[in-house]
């Protein structure tokens, strides 16, 4: 399990909500395992993130933002558990 990783999101955001599908359809493990933020819960969290969620970090690693690169995914979690 990869320890670390953290999604940055907005509720309502649709390109939030497209990555987190991917998520939990290619790498469920991960996606249930990542602690899920939500932008608008912690001011640091808004001005870090606010204008590019979603985001997906493994520790200081950008994996991927506002849309999903199911390649630097891989790299990271690696093969899709349910392929798209």
């Amino acid at each position: 399990m990869t320890v670390g990783a953290v999604f940055y999101y907005r509720n309502g955001c649709h390109l939030c909500e497209e990555l987190a599908a991917v998520l939990f359809r290619g790498w469920p493990e991960h996606a249930h395992a990542m602690q899920w933020r939500d932008v608008d819960t912690r001011p640091e969290w808004r001005l870090a993130h606010g204008e590019s969620v979603p985001v997906l970090m493994l520790g200081e690693d950008v994996v991927c933002a506002l849309q999903p690169d199911i390649a630097r995914i891989t790299q990271y979690f690696g093969a899709m558990t349910n392929p798209l």
